[in-house]
């Protein structure tokens, strides 16, 4: 079980690396639009750039998110002797 608690540890350490990135790039992606908001084409079309990438981004942390949560239950099954 301590193998177990160590791994279920990591996967959950890798979750909050993941969803910090998001936001981390988020919040950047946030900086860019508002320095760029005053310029016309360029602000719509930056605005328009991130909204399509941060829709990405989140699509990809989220799919990552279930991909770790999916490894975490198989190695829960492993360790539990498949119940």
């Amino acid at each position: 079980m301590a193998g177990q608690r160590e791994f279920q540890t990591a996967v959950r350490v890798e979750k909050a690396r993941i969803w910090s990135a998001w936001a981390s790039g988020g919040s950047v992606m946030l900086a860019a639009a508002l320095a760029t908001q005053d310029i016309r084409v360029v602000g719509v079309v930056t605005q328009v750039l991130l909204v399509g990438v941060g829709i990405v981004f989140t699509v990809t942390a989220v799919r990552m998110t279930d991909r770790l949560n999916r490894k975490a239950e198989a190695a829960r099954r492993n360790a539990l002797g498949g119940f």
